[in-house]
């Protein structure tokens, strides 16, 4: 299975449900090594994703004060052009293909004259994406989010058993206190997600974002047209109180990782969200001999559940060369601060005192190339 958000499906079900589109700030500029046959890239073909950003929310990297020393100075900062997956801070590759280096950055910086941009930004890149780029002028930020890694666990309890007595019974009277509130939680995947089920999904993850005032990012048509083409990478955990639908949440996975996307619930219970978003997660992880599971951002609550603190990057270039160094010398203070924030979360962590070493080799990994 590909890397689920770098494909056609993915992408074009952004863009063709009006998500992704100028009218919503993300105009697409994408850029193939090869001739150009229709208004969407082929699978095989060399294809980097890029946006013209009238703004930066749905990027997950803050850059809004560099926006502001930008305009402070009588300087525009947008548009600028973004290489990411829009809505989707998850580490991957960033491009498909075989694209030397320089040629890529050729085409970017000419990309980035065309359209009169600030500069380029490429968040979340794979660790091959970056070592690919290692010898270009860019900035490297860095900011600690939190995964788990399967160390060839054989169920759940064998995952428990590395945690230390106190955090073990922690999670098992979460669990149990989801079943003690009448409810049942059920995994399904591709052709057994039926209509009702989406339905039922969408209101919820609407939900979350109406209840603060705010509109989803994402329409009922995205969803269904993942349905459609990616049904076989979508895993939806429902939650039931009787007979009734009260949560559910939405993964992607491919071969390699399970990525936690979209959560939402009808009615508020007792520890169900970590039941929904974390624990059916690494059951399904396990299950499929997953190596890792990304639950998505922030959420501090997630290492006393033995999600591992680890960094991620994004990629800058300022085409002002004062404005470039400042932030270069910003991104490189603030990297000791991810570090030394990342080194005490790990302090927190629940494993046993005799799992530490393991632990922490793995906690240094940033996000591995998909097989």
């Amino acid at each position: 299975m590909r890397f689920p958000f770098l494909t056609d499906a993915f992408l074009g079900a952004l863009e063709d449900t009006g998500a992704a589109t100028p009218e919503r700030g993300w105009t697409p500029c994408h850029l193939r090594n090869g001739p150009i046959k229709d208004s969407h890239p082929q699978e095989d073909d060399a294809f980097l994703p890029l946006y013209v950003r009238d703004g930066s929310r749905g990027e997950y990297v803050f850059d809004f004060a560099w926006a502001d020393a930008y305009q402070r100075h009588g300087l525009p900062y947008y548009p600028k052009l973004v290489s990411a997956i829009p809505f989707t801070p998850v580490v991957g590759p960033r491009w498909r293909g075989d694209w030397p280096a320089d040629e890529l950055w050729r085409q970017v910086r000419e990309r980035v004259r065309e359209q009169g941009a600030s500069g380029w930004h490429l968040l979340f890149p794979d660790r091959a994406a970056r070592e690919a780029l290692a010898a270009l002028p860019l900035i490297e930020r860095q900011a600690c989010h939190f995964r788990w890694f399967n160390r060839d666990y054989a169920d759940f309890e064998a995952f428990l058993a590395t945690f230390n007595s106190r955090k073990r019974k922690s999670v098992r009277r979460e669990r149990r206190r989801v079943a003690e509130q009448g409810l049942t939680v059920e995994r399904l995947t591709g052709a057994d997600i039926g209509p009702e089920s989406w339905r039922f999904f969408y209101h919820c993850y609407a939900n979350t974002y109406l209840v603060r005032g705010q509109l989803p990012y994402l329409s009922e048509a995205f969803f269904l047209r993942l349905a459609e083409r990616l049904g076989d990478q979508l895993l939806l955990v429902l939650a039931r109180h009787g007979d009734e639908p009260v949560a559910a949440g939405l993964y992607l996975f491919d071969d390699r990782a399970l990525y936690g996307r979209y959560w939402g619930s009808v009615r508020e219970y007792d520890a169900l969200h970590f039941e929904v978003c974390y624990y059916q997660g690494i059951e399904f992880a396990i299950e499929r001999g997953l190596a890792e599971f990304d639950p998505g951002v922030q959420g501090e609550h997630k290492i006393l559940r033995g999600f591992e603190p680890v960094l991620t990057y994004s990629l800058h270039w300022l085409a002002e060369p004062a404005f470039h160094e400042a932030v270069a010398d910003f991104c490189q203070r603030e990297a000791r601060q991810v570090l030394a924030y990342r080194d005490e979360a790990r302090t927190l962590l629940p494993y046993r005192a005799d799992q530490a070493g393991t632990v922490t080799g793995a906690g240094s990994v940033d996000g591995a190339s998909p097989r």
